[in-house]
Parts: C-alpha cells; sequence; structure tokens
C-alpha cells in the first residue's frame, strides 16, 4: 500500500464516486476504478459497496478511512515542516461560506492575506448550505450556527448585525413606514421559505412575515432586490456600505443579531498552517465587520 492509493482512497470516499474523485484529482474515472480495485485485491477485501447512489464504504472502508486520514495528516504536517513555518503561508486553501458572508466580508479579507503571503491560494466556496467538513468540501468552513454533531473544532468570530431596508427610490414612492403594521401591503424580499437551512436565517418571522414576494434562496440576489427598489428585505448591516441609497428602517422595533462561527476538522488542529490561516481569517472578519458596521 502506498500514499498515492490511499490518496484515491480518500477521494472516492469523500465524493461517493469515481467520476467525482477523477475530477478533484484530474485523473480519469476509469483509473480510479482501477487503483481502487488494485487495492481492495492488495488487502484481500472490499473497500466500497457500489450503488446507484454512488460508492459507501464497506466496514473495512470505514476502519481504512481512519488510517488513511491519519496519514494524510502527517504527509501535510512533513511538508509544511519542510517548508518552515517561520515563513509566508503558501499551497492552497479553501474557505465554504454562506454567500452573504462570501460575497461582502471574505474578498477583501481575504485578498489582504494572500497580500501577505503570496504564494497562497485562497479559494472561497458560497453556498447556501452547512459545508460537509468530513468530506473535505473545504479546509474550513464559516457558519451562522454552531454544529452540533461530527468531529469539528468551533470557534465564534463575531457577532454581527441585521436590519429591515429599503432603497431612497422605494421609500419615496410609498407611504411611510412607522411601525411593523405598515409593512402590510409592501412587497417583501427574503429566503425561500422551505430553502431555509438555518433557523437563524428565519429573518421575516421576527416581523411576523406571512408572505415573501420576492424570495431566494441567495443573501446576495436578495440584497440586489431591495438595492433595485424591488421593495423591503433585512439585510447585513455590513453590506449596506456596498449600496448607495439603502435606508434602515424601523430600527428601534428590530435589530437583530446573529453570529459567525470558524468550524474545523478536528484532526486539523496538528496543522500549523491551518492554524495560522485560521488565526489571520478570524481576526480579519472580526475587524471587517466592525469597520463596515460602523459605516451604516
Amino acid at each position: 500500500m502506498n500514499w498515492d492509493d490511499l490518496k484515491i482512497f480518500l477521494a472516492v470516499a469523500r465524493n461517493e464516486s469515481l467520476s467525482g474523485a477523477g475530477r478533484g484529482l484530474k485523473v480519469d474515472p476509469a483509473t480510479v476504478g482501477r487503483r481502487i480495485g488494485r487495492l481492495e485485491d492488495q488487502l484481500d477485501t472490499p473497500l466500497f459497496v457500489k450503488s446507484p447512489q454512488g460508492y459507501a464504504l464497506t466496514g473495512a472502508g470505514q476502519r481504512l478511512l481512519v488510517h488513511a486520514e491519519r496519514a494524510e495528516q502527517a504527509m501535510g504536517a512533513a511538508v509544511e515542516e519542510m517548508a518552515g513555518q517561520a515563513g509566508a503561508l503558501s499551497g492552497q486553501i479553501r474557505i465554504g461560506a454562506p454567500d452573504g458572508c462570501a460575497n461582502y466580508l471574505l474578498p477583501q479579507v481575504c485578498a489582504r492575506i494572500v497580500q501577505d503571503n503570496p504564494d497562497l491560494e485562497v479559494q472561497i466556496v458560497a453556498l447556501p448550505r452547512v459545508f460537509n467538513l468530513s468530506k473535505r468540501e473545504a479546509d474550513m468552513a464559516i457558519g451562522v450556527s454552531p454544529p452540533n454533531a461530527g468531529r469539528l473544532t468551533v470557534q465564534k468570530i463575531t457577532d454581527y448585525r441585521l436590519h429591515l431596508a429599503a432603497h431612497e427610490i422605494y421609500l419615496r414612492d410609498h407611504p411611510p413606514i412607522a411601525s411593523f403594521s405598515d409593512l402590510r401591503g409592501h412587497p417583501l424580499v427574503g429566503y425561500i421559505p422551505d430553502m431555509i437551512f438555518d433557523k437563524e436565517l428565519d429573518y421575516l418571522s421576527e416581523v411576523g412575515a406571512q408572505r415573501v414576494s420576492l424570495a431566494s434562496n441567495s443573501v446576495s440576489v436578495q440584497f440586489n432586490w431591495v438595492r433595485q427598489g424591488g421593495g423591503i428585505g433585512i439585510v447585513h448591516d455590513f453590506a449596506i456600505p456596498s449600496a448607495t441609497g439603502l435606508r434602515k428602517l424601523l430600527t428601534e422595533q428590530l435589530s437583530l443579531i446573529r453570529s459567525f462561527y470558524l468550524i474545523r476538522h478536528a484532526d486539523d488542529r496538528r496543522s500549523e498552517r491551518l492554524n495560522r490561516f485560521a488565526v489571520a481569517l478570524a481576526e480579519g472578519v472580526r475587524t471587517e465587520v466592525q469597520r463596515l458596521e460602523a459605516q451604516c
């Protein structure tokens, strides 16, 4: 058994398919299948069960997964040590984040980190759902609530604020809004109700909204609807400075506070490289939220 075989095994285990593993490794799926077959022959035991849903680990595969992940961590630690941790960060790091954070905070935060570490490659995956770190969809993720399952470490980064808002053009052409009852008859912008992946994102329930006229699973789409004068929505305070003409509404009656959490795989605590990046990321997000909220 060699490290190359274990890398292919890990890729299939995490993607649950030969094609997904092949894309990540830049290897033909047929080659991936042959390498898995060879590894199973060497170990004299099946590692996967193929079904219409994909490749699922057998009991033996589950046991090998533990050792393969340890080998992966050891190889990563060796590379880091040989590169020397006193110098700049390098290599590729992928961050998963909800699209509000990914669009309005992470671009400038990560650009500054890369500016200080020119050999570093940062990838931001913006998805309106929870990331699966066990399948290595990302090296770390930012979430809006702490997970309660899995071998993960969780660090609170910062609180952030949200308010009802509308564009001044919309407000000019519609009746004034002085209370929640005045919202009736106005088009509300928000999430598609059955696609709210975290209870912390159910903002409009705070105002008793029964109907959302303009709905999307994307915070950025919602923000652009409000910015274009399409209606009234709850927006992140840190996003408001990126658009001229937005006005916060009913600030005395409604001011929401939510939190960002940095979520990592527990075994990655041994990686000094990821530890250093996590410190820079958390501090950068915290500082950027404070800076932007002070402007709105």
